[in-house]
């Protein structure tokens, strides 16, 4: 029983995370069509960047974190500036080759820069676990946790409790209406990948503390992300926040209870079956049959 409650919990804390990736991914397909498989690299420059601003300007922690967050917002904002918009109308293959070319251009930019060996991201938690009986987590962990529960809390008000979020609503409905309507489609793209890639973002600064950080991190994080829209359902936000607790799940447990080195495969297992039994997602809607 310990060690399935020692699993649960660290399954939550990565399930956080997760959850972030997904959203953002949900929330970019669902309002602009594009397959943004730059999310990964977005992730990895919230990590890059978070090193930079603690781990060599030396700048307080917490505070690092926020200008690693809004940089990544910056960056996802220049992104659907430069390549997106030029592309609006455009074919869906030819913005996902285009993407495709960024992410490949900005893993090798990361590589240039900041060269092949890991770094670390030094923090100001103890290293001494919170124990609870026969279960321990760090502090950092919970720091991780709360702040991801604290951002997909932030989201959901701002989304459902908002002018824009019920702009963005509109948009993920129908585009033509809500442009009729009066929303700036144009505009409201930009701000969409933005908020998406900062979410990316939030999610490699808060893991960059708890891992180490490397160029190509972003590959299986662009995979986990698509992963996590699958099993939540493609174009359902708060499918893609319940899928990124699933996928972690299955690989905390997976991991646990048949093999670490089987980890990353098993979520990929469970993608596999949930496309062969349920392709719409498994927490999609039902559709109406009358």
């Amino acid at each position: 029983m310990d060690a399935l409650l020692q699993h649960l919990l660290n399954a939550v804390i990565l399930g956080g995370t997760y959850a972030l990736l997904g959203i953002g991914l949900t929330l970019i397909f669902g309002v602009m069509k594009v397959a943004n498989f730059t999310h990964g690299e977005l992730y990895t420059f919230g990590a890059y960047m978070a090193y930079f601003f603690v781990g060599q300007l030396g700048l307080n922690f917490f505070v690092g974190l926020i200008l690693a967050i809004a940089v990544g917002v910056l960056l996802g904002a220049l992104i659907e500036f430069v390549l997106l918009k030029p592309l609006q109308g455009a074919h869906m293959d030819t913005t996902m080759l285009v993407m495709i070319g960024a992410w490949i251009a900005m893993q090798n930019g990361e590589l240039l820069t900041w060269g092949g060996v890991a770094k670390s991201v030094p923090h100001p938690f103890q290293k001494t676990p919170f124990v609870f009986g026969e279960v321990s987590v760090a502090p950092l962990r919970v720091f991780v946790l709360v702040v991801a529960l604290a951002a997909i809390a932030a989201f959901y008000f701002v989304l459902n409790r908002t002018k824009f979020g019920v702009a963005v609503r509109a948009t993920f409905q129908d585009p033509e209406a809500s442009a009729l309507m009066g929303v700036k489609i144009s505009q409201m793209c930009t701000v969409t990948f933005a908020i998406g890639s900062g979410l990316a973002a939030t999610a490699g600064a808060l893991l960059a503390p708890v891992f180490v950080v490397v160029p190509v991190m972003g590959d299986l994080v662009t995979l986990k992300a698509f992963a996590v829209v699958i099993l939540g359902g493609l174009g359902n936000i708060t499918g893609a926040t319940l899928g990124g607790f699933a996928l972690a799940l299955a690989e905390e447990f997976g991991a646990g209870y048949i093999s670490s080195g089987y980890r990353d495969a098993i979520g990929f297992v469970l993608i596999i079956l949930v496309l062969m039994l349920k392709p719409q997602g498994l927490f999609a809607p039902r559709e109406r049959t009358g």
